[in-house]
């Protein structure tokens, strides 16, 4: 299991002289391609599913989840071989001498800065995740360890923070648009709140009505919810469960 102890700045990489090859064409494929060849790596790619990857030292898979196993089986014997999945385990990597690097970052597009960020890392040998820890280091990223039992865990955590955030931000986005705000308006307030639960955790860095236990102006703003957005009423109520649990456990089968 991954703890705060394995999030640990390594030296300098050393990928050396290292011939690497990246099969998959998609944003984090073209993102990795370029920051690599950027920093002096020697880089192919990226190429189309079906690569062989023949010739190269390190091949690195970014095709879809869906895809590993079949595109790994291709690869010509004596590479290391990765992925950049952060659900998928080790295994359909086999045989080959395996690891795996999932950048714990959002990559909108192929110019995306993978520096200052951290990275999830497995291996079936000792080599194998040391040449993860170099990737990630030359990438600029802090790498941490996650077995394979602890892999849906991770990514699932990863997810909510997020995706479902962004799928709440969309919610507030929508309703607020009916009271004439725009986005722009709560991206400050977006912002603080995250900020804060960086700093302090969650139970420390809730506010709202919810916290102060004012029941009444929850009952207004579900009303609201229900009448100008029905959809996100059951996103509302699960959410405002979820939040009186964590303003105060011994009273989450409440009501908010």
């Amino acid at each position: 299991m991954c703890s705060t102890d394995d999030l640990r700045p390594r030296g300098a990489p050393g990928l050396g002289n290292a011939r690497v090859r990246v099969v998959g064409a998609g944003r984090v494929g073209t993102a990795i391609a370029r920051s690599l060849r950027q920093l002096g790596i020697e880089v192919s790619g990226p190429a189309g599913r079906g690569d062989r990857g023949e010739k190269a030292d390190i091949v690195l898979l970014a095709v879809p989840d869906s895809a590993i196993r079949d595109a790994a089986r291709l690869i010509t014997p004596g590479a290391l071989v990765g992925h950049f999945s952060g659900a998928t385990e080790l295994s359909p990597l086999a045989p080959h001498e395996a690891f795996s690097l999932h950048p714990l970052t959002s990559v909108a597009d192929a110019a995306h800065d993978f520096r200052g960020g951290f990275a999830a890392i497995d291996g079936t040998t000792p080599r194998a995740e040391q040449t993860a820890r170099d990737l990630a280091d030359l990438l600029g990223m802090r790498s941490f360890w996650v077995r394979d039992a602890d892999r849906a865990a991770y990514h699932a955590a990863a997810s909510i923070a997020a995706n479902f955030l962004v799928t709440i931000e969309g919610a507030a986005e929508q309703l607020a648009k009916t009271a004439g705000v725009g986005r722009e308006a709560l991206v400050p307030l977006v912002r603080s709140a995250v900020e804060n639960w960086a700093e302090r955790g969650a139970a420390e860095a809730l506010t709202g009505p919810i916290a102060r236990g004012d029941s009444e102006t929850v009952a207004r703003q579900r009303h609201a919810v229900a009448e100008r957005t029905p959809e996100h009423l059951p996103l509302f109520d699960a959410l405002a469960a979820a939040t009186q649990h964590l303003a105060d456990p011994s009273r989450s089968g409440e009501h908010a």
